[in-house]
């Protein structure tokens, strides 16, 4: 686990240098590019992004050293990641797409129309389901959105009931990850407004962050539940610090690097909480679904325009708060990152995340089900490696 060891090293001093030359008081700054680390790492020192850079490649240069083909493709697919968020802290000639192409891992630019029509056609069909039809599509998703919306002061006690739900309906999954600890954890909803997210696993300090400004529907907070908790970013995060702690994964499992290849994964398996737990049941959960995914994808799309064809936020926002069935108020607020150099690709690690590991998931027998959370859990990925080494295990 060396090479781990080493690459966990570069990436804590990588932050320390990105943190030292970016001390500006905003939130996201203060995150640095290491907001999470679940295990001590002592950081290899660097003076300029150019050490950094060096150190990169000699670790590279020794990747025939990996324990195994997936750990070998692993670390070349994330030290090529931090190469592209050097080039980017460095001021270096870096495109938009190659920025999603190296740092995310992902091929995807624009969101195909015909995702953007089928997520439409969904919500549209559990509307009618659901009696709000009559009117257009924003018309009947607005009656229902008004009718289904929890009440401000009642969203952190939903929010809470949620994910006790969640976490009594990880058993399967918890057995399969060994994680007999898991009911003994928790994680507190706590209010947060004016911040630019619309919630925040705190993992340090065991707390859901819920921006209380947005307006949520019971499964919005559902989705949360099992995003932010059970069984996503808490489950995943003290999984690995056990793992780590235990010798189970290597030294680099201990960090949440942001905007590299490790961020698609980390957003899919949390966006496929609901799957893992088959808890989508109603109409109300489909449209859900629907929906949330439709927002995903256009705030990809939003991305696109801005940073890959050049548009402005004022030409962008209006067309993708229709598309989104939201306020042109909520979609620019969740856009508001896309001018910040290190966050700006991050965007598109929730829905191509979910994407992969729902293509994989999708096709996992029954049976297989527990095997794949071992892999998927126990194992540092990106939406390559996922599919490629699971499918080659299989045959």
């Amino acid at each position: 686990m060396e090479l781990g060891r080493e690459l966990a090293a570069i990436s804590a001093g990588l932050d320390l240098l990105y943190r030292s030359r970016n001390r500006n008081a905003g939130i996201l700054d203060a995150e640095g590019l290491i907001p999470v680390a679940v295990a001590e790492v002592v950081p290899q020192r660097f003076n300029s992004y150019e050490e950094a850079e060096a150190a990169l490649l000699s670790l590279r240069d020794r990747l025939g050293q990996a324990e195994t083909a997936l750990r070998g493709d692993w670390l070349d697919e994330m030290s090529d990641s931090l190469l592209a968020l050097i080039a980017t802290f460095r001021g270096d000639p870096i495109t938009f797409a190659e920025r999603l192409e190296r740092q995310i891992r992902v091929d995807v630019r624009d969101i195909p129309d015909e995702a953007i029509t089928g997520y439409h056609k969904g919500i549209r069909e559990a509307l009618d389901e659901l009696g709000f039809r009559g009117g257009s599509l924003l018309e009947d998703f607005g009656r229902w959105e008004e009718h289904a919306r929890i009440p401000e002061d009642k969203v952190l006690d939903v929010l809470a009931d949620f994910q006790r739900k969640a976490r009594a309906r990880c058993g399967a999954l918890a057995t399969a990850l060994n994680a007999y600890w898991l009911d003994d954890e928790w994680i507190k909803p706590v209010a947060r407004r004016d911040v630019p997210y619309s919630a925040y696993c705190d993992f340090p300090g065991r707390q859901v962050l819920l921006n209380v400004g947005f307006p949520y529907t019971a499964f919005s907070l559902k989705h949360l539940a099992v995003h932010e908790a059970f069984p996503g970013h808490l489950v995943h995060l003290k999984l690995r610090e056990r793992r780590v702690m235990e010798g189970l994964m290597p030294l680099d499992a201990a960090q949440v690097v942001t905007s590299s290849a490790s961020s698609a994964l980390f957003e899919g398996i949390a966006d496929n909480g609901l799957q893992f737990l088959d808890w989508i049941e109603t109409p109300e959960d489909h449209l859900g679904q629907h929906l949330q995914r439709l927002r995903s994808a256009l705030r990809c799309r939003a991305a696109w325009k801005v940073l890959g064809e050049g548009q402005s936020l004022d030409e962008v926002v209006p067309g993708i708060a229709a598309a989104s069935l939201q306020s042109s108020y909520v979609t620019r607020s969740r856009l508001a990152f896309l001018h910040h150099d290190l966050r700006a690709p991050f965007v598109y690690a929730y829905w191509c995340g979910e994407m992969a590991v729902d293509q994989v998931w999708s096709r996992t027998a029954i049976e297989e089900r527990g095997t794949f959370w071992a892999y998927l859990y126990g194992n540092m990925h990106t939406p390559k490696t996922l599919p490629t080494h699971w499918n080659s295990r299989r045959s």
